[in-house]
């Protein structure tokens, strides 16, 4: 027996689909399969071959895997020397890990709040909120769309402070011609499955300082060199190492790297059909009155990662859990991203109250991400316009 819609109706179709989802094909399996039959699992050849790939890619002089975005950004951190005292402005519209890296040095993460058309960070509340505890901002990509990076840049130079790009959802974007990863200080990308590109968990961090590069280095590997030009001792043989400073075991295995590297072949394409499914999406929603679409900054050549609805309200008899739910009935899964950090009861206890960023705080209110990812059919975004269009239609004021 086939599962009734929401409105009593049969579905738009029959499988479900899911927001996201990574495409592995027979490539990436041999790329990985062959690493596996190898000499090195980890800590071989094919790690030092993605960071020289990621360097190229970003234009950036250095690249660092990382076992994850979040270890990503905590090593950033942890090489902008931020520490107890400092402060550290960021965005509450992001995955926790973009503040929670700030708590892991013992510093404190300060909210601004965000532009209510593109969803990112805005430059002026970054401005209200520097003190002179201020040490670096950490601007999110958010939704692949490059922040405003120019202006971002401009403030950080004018008061000292270190620019820290969140890049998570934006690889293979560009920023006025230059690729995301050689704008900032330092960069962070993530690699799970529902990115562009994936090596199941994993990220990186990219840098043109080489004392922000040899920083992050040790902070992935234990604070542990094996050169000698770094030891205060020396070398008693060729097993001797030194740990210099505090570190954690942050380091990407080399079947992850594989598996990275050979993503990374397939990357414009992935960008290509994820831009072709967009301006599917732009073209039918943007004709559509109960809906607000995020901004589009023509800076900005973007890879996205997830495409937004946000839904005005006020003119729809549904809520948004109940638009969510009736997207659901359709086989069509959506998702929110991203509650705001410092909801969560956690921060809460830190001493952090709802009302900080009210912009912030409405988007959320107001959002939903539907399905997007490469390996979507033309079918599977039509199934997704028809259901959003079928709630849309059964949900106007004044047709209940």
């Amino acid at each position: 027996m086939e599962k009734l819609a929401i409105d009593g109706g049969i579905p738009v179709r029959n499988k479900k689909i899911s927001y996201g989802k990574q495409w592995i094909d027979e490539e990436d399996i041999e790329a990985v399969r062959e690493v596996l039959q190898g000499d090195f699992i980890t800590c071989g050849p094919k790690v030092a071959e993605l960071e020289r790939a990621l360097a190229s890619l970003t234009k950036a002089r250095y690249a660092i895997s990382m076992s994850s975005g979040t270890a990503a950004l905590h090593c950033a951190c942890i090489a902008a020397g931020i520490g107890p005292g400092d402060e550290v402005i960021t965005t509450p519209l992001t995955f926790a890990a973009s503040a929670n890296c700030v708590l892991y040095c013992g510093a404190r993460p300060v909210f601004a709040d965000v532009d209510p058309e593109t969803y990112h960070i805005d430059p002026e509340s970054i401005r209200a909120h520097i003190t002179e505890r201020t040490k670096a901002v950490i601007a999110v990509d958010f939704t692949g769309q490059a922040v405003k990076v120019r202006e971002i840049r401009e403030i950080c130079d004018r008061y000292h402070l270190l620019f820290i790009e969140d890049a998570a959802h934006s690889i293979g974007t560009n920023y006025a011609g230059e690729p995301v990863g050689s704008l900032a200080d330092m960069t962070c990308f993530s690699f799970h499955p529902v990115k562009t590109v994936t090596s199941g968990e994993g990220g990186a961090v990219t840098t043109n300082r080489e004392d922000l590069y040899r920083k992050l280095v040790l902070a992935h590997t234990h604070g542990i060199t094996h050169e000698e030009a770094e030891m205060e001792e020396r070398p008693e043989g060729p097993w001797y190492y030194e740990e210099t400073a505090l570190g954690y075991n942050y380091r990407m295995t080399d079947f992850q790297a594989a598996l990275l590297l050979s993503q990374l072949k397939k990357l414009e394409r992935f960008k290509a059909r994820r831009q072709e499914i967009t301006a599917r999406y732009q073209e039918a929603f943007g004709k559509m009155p109960e809906l607000f679409l995020q901004k589009e900054m023509p800076e900005s050549d973007t890879c996205r990662h997830l495409y937004i609805l946000r839904l005005r309200l006020d003119s729809l008899n549904i809520t948004r859990r109940q638009f969510f739910d009736a997207m659901s009935a359709e086989n069509v899964q959506c998702q929110v991203h991203y509650i705001p950090v410092y909801w969560f009861p956690y921060y809460r206890k830190l001493g952090y109250k709802r009302g900080l960023c009210p912009c912030a705080e409405k988007i959320y209110q107001e959002i939903l991400s539907i399905p997007l990812y490469p390996r979507m059919s033309d079918g599977d975004v039509e199934d997704v316009i028809r259901a959003v269009t079928k709630i849309l239609e059964n949900t106007r004021k004044g047709t209940r």
